[in-house]
C-alpha cells in the first residue's frame, strides 16, 4: 500500500473514532461546531479519497477548492464557539451581542494577518493557488493566535489544562504552528519528493492532534472552575457599560418621539 494512502485512512479511521467520542460522550451538546468540524473533516477526507482514486484530477483540484473554503469557515467558527464557551459561567449577564463582537474581533485580527501570510507563497504560483495558501495560512496564525490568547489567560480565566476548550484550542495551535512551518517549506523551490515529505509531517502532526483530542475526550469532564475575581470584575464592568449604553439609546429614542 503507498504511503499516502496509509495516511489517508489512518486519518478516516482517526476522526472517525473521535466522531464516536464525542458522540458518546455527548460533547456535541456544549461544541456543537467543533463536533461538526471533524465529522466534515471525516465526511470530506472520504470523497476526497475516492475522487482521487477513480476521477479525473481536475475534479479533484475543484472539490479541494470547496473542501477548503467550507473547512476555513467551520475553523472560524470553531474559534468564535471556543470564545462564548469560555464565557459560558457569565452568559447571563453579558449582552446578547457579545458573541458577534467576538466574531468580529476574530475578523479583525484575520484581516490584519491577511497581507502577511502573502508574503509565504511559492514564487510562480497561479492566482487560484496563491488565494487558497493564504486563506490556509491567515486560518493557521489564527487558530496559533487564539491557543496563546487562551494559554496565556487561562490563570486569570481559571481554566485548567483538562479544561474542554483548552484542549481543542491546544491541538489546532500544535497542528497549525506545523502548518505554518510546512508554509514557509513550500515557499522556497525544493524538489517534489521534499514537498511531499513536509506534507506527510503536518498529516503525521494532525494524527497527533486527533489521538490528542480522542484520549481528552474519552476522560471524564473535570467541573468548570469560576473565574476568578480580577476576571469577575471586568465581566461585570463590561456587562455594565454595555446595559449603560442600551438604557441611554433608550433614552434618547423615547426623547425625539
Amino acid at each position: 500500500m503507498p504511503v499516502d494512502t496509509a495516511f489517508w485512512l489512518v486519518s478516516i479511521a482517526l476522526e472517525a473514532a473521535l466522531v464516536a467520542v464525542l458522540l458518546q460522550r455527548r460533547v456535541f451538546r456544549v461544541l456543537p461546531v467543533f463536533t461538526l468540524y471533524i465529522l466534515w473533516g471525516m465526511l470530506s477526507d472520504l470523497v476526497m479519497f475516492a475522487v482521487q482514486r477513480w476521477y479525473p484530477p481536475s475534479l479533484y483540484l475543484r472539490f479541494f477548492i470547496v473542501q477548503m473554503s467550507v473547512d476555513t469557515l467551520l475553523q472560524f467558527s470553531v474559534l468564535v464557539e471556543l470564545a462564548w464557551s469560555v464565557l459560558r459561567p457569565y452568559r447571563s449577564v453579558l449582552p446578547r451581542s457579545s458573541i458577534f463582537v467576538i466574531g468580529a474581533l476574530i475578523l479583525l485580527a484575520g484581516a490584519a494577518m491577511w497581507p502577511i501570510s502573502g508574503t509565504l507563497a511559492l514564487p510562480g504560483a497561479t492566482p487560484e493557488w496563491t488565494l487558497l495558501s493564504r486563506l490556509e495560512q491567515t486560518s493557521a496564525a489564527l487558530r496559533i493566535l487564539f491557543f496563546l490568547l487562551i494559554a496565556g489567560g487561562s490563570q486569570v480565566l481559571s481554566l485548567g489544562w483538562r479544561s474542554r476548550e483548552l484542549q481543542v484550542a491546544t491541538g489546532l495551535g500544535f497542528y497549525s504552528l506545523m502548518s505554518l512551518g510546512a508554509a514557509f517549506l513550500h515557499s522556497h523551490h525544493a524538489t517534489i519528493e521534499f514537498y511531499r515529505n513536509v506534507d506527510r509531517l503536518v498529516v503525521a502532526t494532525g494524527f497527533c492532534s486527533l489521538l490528542y483530542w480522542t484520549f481528552c475526550f474519552a476522560q471524564k469532564e473535570v467541573p468548570r472552575q469560576e473565574f476568578s475575581p480580577k476576571m469577575q470584575s471586568i465581566l461585570f464592568s463590561v456587562a455594565g457599560s454595555a446595559r449603560s449604553s442600551r438604557v441611554a439609546l433608550e433614552e434618547i429614542g423615547k426623547s425625539k418621539r
